[in-house]
This record gives structure tokens, sequence and C-alpha cells, in this order.
């Protein structure tokens, strides 16, 4: 089995066009099925595009075409847990409160853990008038403050929840605001490049914590983006959380079905796994991808030759 995986190596090449400076192709070692910064790259149908456009649109405070735009992104990733808090808050600030209630329950079904998730759902549920249901959702973001004590990567956000979620629920009648601005929780392009460069020196330096929230920071800028999905799914596997990286893997591929990176890496995850058969099925993919070969092949073949032994 092998034990360590190369490194990540990244050069990064800026263009200037038309007086506008652009992330170009950058060489990010493994990722070679992906391309350059996540803002200048992407799928075919372009949920990250679509992504886009949504924040956009409520950078604009056009909440119904923000909404538009990310029902879009979650029906082609209904699983994206960042897309669906982006649709979560769209539909609240069209005060379609069911309808962000809904959402929010998807996302936290995906993962219970989501802050801004949770935050969401009891601010929708006190504007639907449900106050004893946002005050179990406000239990249960206060029941995580008090097991993080300050000291947790989530503590800020934790708290702010918590700072949200009470204001409404003492809200002296009416229907409270369950948007903070739309900058302050989805990141712009330049500062998710900048996430997302920041999460590949982490992984150099096997920080994955750290890797992990730069990698976040980029979701929320570029959505089902599957360079990021995969670098996900990469840092999970490294901390061991094997079904967290399968998640991110599925995704990635769900969208992007011949991102060479992401049917790599998901192929090392099952030789990890012992499972050298969905390995090979990998090896396949590539093989049929990479008609003249391609490293992504090779560094896979290698793994589960090493796999047998």
């Amino acid at each position: 089995m092998i034990g360590s995986t190369r490194h990540f190596l990244f050069t990064v090449s800026i263009i200037a066009l038309a007086g506008l400076a652009s992330p170009a192709a950058a060489n990010l070692g493994g990722m070679s099925g992906g391309g350059g910064m996540p803002s200048a790259t992407g799928p075919s149908f372009n949920p990250a595009a679509e992504y886009k456009k949504g924040l956009d649109a409520l950078d604009a405070n056009d909440f119904k075409a923000a909404a538009k735009s990310f029902d879009k992104v979650v029906s082609a990733a209904p699983r994206n847990v960042q897309s669906l808090v982006a649709d979560g808050f769209a539909h609240a600030g069209m005060q379609d409160y069911s309808g962000a209630r809904d959402v929010y329950k998807k996302a936290l079904n995906i993962d219970a853990n989501h802050i801004m998730a949770r935050r969401g759902l009891a601010l929708a549920l006190v504007n639907l008038g449900d106050k004893d249901g946002a005050s179990k959702e406000l239990d249960t973001l206060k029941s995580r403050v008090a097991a993080c004590n300050g000291t947790c990567a989530e503590a800020s956000d934790l708290n702010a929840a918590v700072t949200a979620v009470e204001g409404a629920l003492g809200g002296a009648g009416g229907k409270q605001s369950s948007n903070a601005p739309a900058s302050l929780l989805f990141a712009s392009a330049g500062s998710g490049d900048a996430a997302y460069v920041s999460a590949i020196a982490y992984v150099n330096r096997h920080d994955y914590a750290k890797a992990l929230k730069s990698l976040e920071r980029a979701e929320r800028a570029f959505g089902p983006h599957p360079d990021v999905l995969t670098y996900i799914g990469y840092t999970y596997r490294k901390m061991g959380r094997y079904d967290m990286a399968e998640r991110y893997y599925r995704e990635a591929l769900a969208i992007a079905p011949d991102h060479r990176g992401a049917t790599e890496y998901y192929g090392e995850l099952k030789v990890e796994r012992g499972d050298i058969k969905g390995a090979k099925l990998m090896l396949a993919k590539l093989d049929t991808m990479c008609s003249f070969g391609c490293v992504d092949a090779e560094v896979l073949r290698q793994w589960i030759v090493k796999g047998h032994e």
C-alpha cells in the first residue's frame, strides 16, 4: 500500500488582456484533469458558471434571478451543500421562507454540521412563525458552541449564527431579516482563487485542517466546481475520512465525468480501501480518456500494482 502521494506543485501565471488581469493555467501536480484557477476553468455544463450568475444576482439584490440560477445548479448537483445554502439564501431574500426552509433542510440532511444551513433554517422558521422549531435549531447551535469552547476553527461562525438566531427570536413581531449581506457569506472569484492557492500550500505542508477551511472558502466562491470538489475529496482522504472523500469525488465526476484528477484520486481511494477491482475500472476509464497515455493513468497504475503487494 502506498503510504504517501506526490505533493502538489503549482505555478501561477497572470495574463493581461484589455487592461484586465486574469488567471491562466496553473500546473497543479496531480490535478491535470483540471486546469488553472477555478475562476477561469469549469465543466462543460457549467454549474459553476450558473452559480456565479446566482452570486451576481445576489449582489444586485435580485433574489428571484438568484434563486432561478441556484435552482438550476441544485438540479445538476443536488448534493452540493454550498449550492443548497446559496439557494436557501436566495429564497429567503424573496421572502419565500417555506422554500428556504425546505432547501436548508435538504442541506442539513447531507451535512448536519453545516453552520450556515442551520442558521438559515432557524431564521426561516422564525419567519414562518415556528419559534419552537427555531429554538430547537438554536439549541443545536449552542451545544456546538459549548463543545467548541472557543477553540475550534468554526468558533466565530458558530457565535455569529447564535447571535443572529437569538436576535430574530427576540424580535418584536413582524418578519425578521433572514439574510446577512451576501458579501459576508459568499466569496468573490478573486478571494476564491486566493483561498484555492492557500489550500494547495496547506496540503503541501500536510496541514489538512487548514487546507479544508481554505477549500470551503473557495467553494463558497465557485460552488460545485470539479477542481475544488476534487481537492476537498483529496483533503478528506488524507484526513482518513474516506466516506467524505468519496462523496466529493463522486460529486466532481457527476458534473464533470471526464475530470482526470477526480478519476485518478477516486481510483487511489479505492486502492486504499482494498477495492482493486474498482480501482482498475477507474484506470480503464483513464486509459480511454488518455489515448496516448497521461500521468494520471500511470500514477494510478502504480498504485494498483503496489496495492497488490
